[in-house]
């Protein structure tokens, strides 16, 4: 038997052998896999519990299985058990009641094991239901002497008690999740419990029932009706015919039907100047008799209720009996939604009023409850007859015609409105001039005035035309401008008429046409490049322009014409080479065309077919031009590019194949294009192609070897000072094999 020993000097025991952990007890702990504040359950030196102190468990009674270690908030959001309860609330100070029965919810939350008691509210029974939650949503402790835990999901069950705060409440059932879950976890349910029923309300059910009457009064709900088609209405359009009234005419009303009380309501349509007051309504809004006007009843005929059998005085204390049948009760009929049909015929106090047609809502209404898929409208009035035009008068000479077309419109005369959209986007746009120059001559008898040229200008954005004369020396005449900017009439017009003018348009111009300006006849012989390329790009626009149109023009060419062209091309063309001059291309055309195509399609023709001379770009530029971009781009990895072109050349032959040589500067990201980097790469290509790569690279290092900046030279497409000689490119040859496969196909 173990004694104490004595507290004696040199015989006390050491309380602390065999201890290992001397360590402080932190104020954090791990509980579930969450972090917590220990609080009061910090333990003392080492782990061991101070005296009188008890450690909580820090898991549940169930075992945590197998599965991922994933928080309870995450693993269990948003899940929530649900008890059905009831709890007892005694009643002081009532003869009436004793107690209560309080019908309530319990809400567990996974997540966090709060809990939350809810009352359903109750209509009339003078309990604060603010707004119905009993218990807050927390952590509930268990009930004295364990009100240090708290209530965990072991702790519920059906057909089982809890007491909260004093408080104990039921279990009488739970929702199937609830069901499902708790048998997850092992526990066994028990069978549900019914709720007895509470005395007071019984008592109350009792009394209303005492106070109904046993033959109740007839109800006519018509709130149901109300609700479910208020703002509803239906719209028609009518027609009532009073042309055989003295100063009677033709009336157009627009019937309202409210879908919420059966009323109609009707207004009548007054134009302007029809010579009617406008009322406010033709009919007030009420239920409409089908027969109208009714006769007159006595008063107390027409009652809700008819009584049968009246025993006693009338009044207080005397009996009668309600007539169910309504044996001598006077009916009316009203008009209802479904005799409003288009092309029917109401009554409206002894008008005969016209349905002639409704609107949408109206036909979607008719057809989704009656089914009517009919809704062709009734015609009631003629087609109004057609405006007479308004005949400007005559043009009279003072000022433009549009102008004096304007003042004629209104009192108060106003400008003619010009086309800005058309004047934006066909106004001068940097190179782009948008105007169109032609080379025209003279025509008249005189030889001196036939040898004249003209410089004439086609502006596209306001279809003005300006004539200027380049001076020519030894010819007699001074050079400047010979018409000042405007719009030319047309010749072949009346001055004095109502209609306006037709002006020259752009697609009136073209080479060879022959055109008359203010009396004076001017030959239109050539254009410059512009008005060319204009013309092309807007071939819909210009059909002298448009090759396709040239080549049908072509295809309709008699079989014996065809035959003659390919004699006459083979004649041209003895060794067959399928290329020929413009000059005798152009001549042959013309004859086989006999007049019917004009210079502008030959020259159209001869552009599209011709053989375009292929000539050498200088290095110097295309090194110019590539050390002129990299310098902008800021490009400088050219050791590098070095480098890599080195460690490909394995065999240090200083060559490498082109596709080799562009893979290594598109892995540079070389900021050039991919035709000037392939045209630069040719320079240096030996004939194999293989790319002598120190070169090229020495043509693009703008550091090392840098070369002046060039420009382009590039045809100017406006030139302000053109006197009329070509600025273009001539054609020189035509490959006319295309142009004949084109029109007559391949033969043999």
């Amino acid at each position: 038997i173990a004694r104490p020993i004595m507290s004696l000097p040199g015989y006390s025991p050491n309380k602390n052998l065999g201890k290992e952990k001397f360590h402080k007890s932190q104020h954090f702990d791990f509980s579930n896999g969450v972090r917590l504040a220990v609080g009061e359950e910090k333990p003392g030196i080492g782990g061991e519990p101070l005296p009188g102190q008890k450690i909580r468990p820090k898991y549940s009674m169930f075992p945590q299985g197998e599965g991922s270690d994933t928080p309870s908030w995450v693993a269990f959001d948003k899940q929530v058990l649900c008890f059905e309860a009831h709890f007892k609330e005694p009643v002081h100070e009532s003869r009436v009641e004793q107690l209560r029965i309080r019908k309530c919810k319990i809400y567990f939350f996974l997540e966090d094991g709060t809990i939350q008691v809810v009352e359903p509210e109750k209509q009339n029974s003078g309990i604060p239901q603010d707004p119905g939650t009993l218990i807050r949503r927390h952590r509930i402790p268990l009930p004295p002497p364990h009100d240090e835990f708290h209530y965990e999901v072991q702790h519920f069950n059906i057909n089982q008690e809890v007491v909260f705060y004093s408080r104990t409440f039921r279990i009488t059932d739970c929702d199937l999740f609830t069901k499902k879950f708790l048998t997850k976890l092992g526990i066994r349910l028990n069978l549900p419990a019914p709720t007895p029923e509470d005395p007071y309300n019984s008592l109350r059910r009792q009394m209303e029932e005492s106070m109904s009457p046993l033959r109740p009064y007839e109800r006519s709900d018509t709130l149901r009706q109300f609700l479910d088609h208020d703002r509803r209405v239906l719209r028609f359009f009518c027609h009532w015919d009073d042309s055989e009234t003295m100063f009677g005419d033709s009336r157009e009303l627009v019937l309202h039907y409210f879908l919420a009380d059966d009323t109609i309501e009707i207004r009548e349509v007054t134009y302007p100047n029809s010579g009617r007051d406008a009322v406010p309504k033709f009919l007030h809004r009420r239920k409409l008799p089908k027969r109208a006007p009714p006769p007159t009843r006595q008063p107390g005929e027409i009652t809700d209720r008819t009584v049968l059998n009246v025993f006693g005085p009338m009044g207080h204390g005397g009996r009668y009996i309600l007539d169910n049948l309504k044996t001598g009760a006077v009916h009316e009929e009203f008009y209802k939604d479904c005799d409003l049909t288009i092309g029917a015929v109401i009554n409206v106090w002894g008008r005969k009023v016209v349905v002639c047609d409704c609107d949408g809502f109206t036909k979607e209404y008719y057809r989704t409850k009656y089914g009517v898929e009919d809704f062709t409208p009734v015609t009631y009035k003629a087609s109004p007859a057609p405006k007479p035009q308004k005949e400007p008068p005559p043009y009279n000479g003072f000022g433009s015609e549009e102008d004096s077309l304007c003042s004629c419109a209104g009192l108060l005369p106003k400008p003619p409105q010009k086309d800005f959209k058309k004047l934006m986007e066909k106004d001068r746009q940097g190179l782009e001039s948008n105007i169109l120059r032609f080379v025209g001559r003279m025509v008249s008898d005189n030889p001196i005035d036939s040898e004249r040229k003209f410089i004439i200008s086609f502006y596209l954005s306001d279809d003005t035309i300006s004539i200027f004369e380049p001076p020519q020396r030894n010819s007699g005449m001074i050079g400047g401008k010979f018409l000042e900017r405007g719009r030319i009439k047309k010749p072949g017009q009346e001055l004095f008429k109502s209609q306006c003018s037709e002006y020259f348009k752009a697609e009136d111009l073209y080479v060879g046409a022959r055109v008359c300006f203010n009396n004076q006849e001017f030959q239109l012989v050539d254009a410059d490049e512009y008005v060319f390329s204009y013309m092309e790009q807007h071939a819909e626009e210009f059909p002298k322009g448009n090759i396709g149109t040239i080549i049908s023009k072509l295809r309709s060419i008699t079989e014996p014409k065809m035959k003659e062209i390919k004699q006459s091309f083979m004649m041209i063309d003895p060794e067959n080479t399928g290329e020929i001059a413009y000059e005798p291309f152009r001549n042959l055309l013309m004859d086989m065309a006999g007049g019917g195509m004009s210079e502008h399609e030959i020259m159209t023709i001869g552009r599209h077919y011709c053989i375009q001379e292929q000539t050498e770009i200088d290095l110097g530029f295309l090194k110019a031009l590539a050390q002129e971009l990299l310098r902008k781009k800021h490009f400088e990895s050219f050791p590098d590019m070095t480098n890599a072109f080195m460690h490909a050349d394995e065999k240090r032959t200083g060559l490498l194949p082109v596709w080799e040589s562009r893979t290594i500067c598109k892995a540079f990201k070389l900021p050039l294009p991919d035709d000037l980097l392939k045209a630069i790469l040719e320079k240096f290509e030996n004939g194999k192609e293989e790319v002598e790569y120190n070169g090229f690279l020495s043509a693009i290092n703008w550091r090392d070897s840098p070369v002046p900046t060039a420009l382009p030279e590039t045809p100017i497409k406006f030139d302000i000072g053109w006197n009329g000689e070509p600025t273009g490119p001539a054609v020189k040859k035509i490959n006319y094999s295309i142009l004949v496969e084109d029109v007559f196909g391949k033969h043999d």
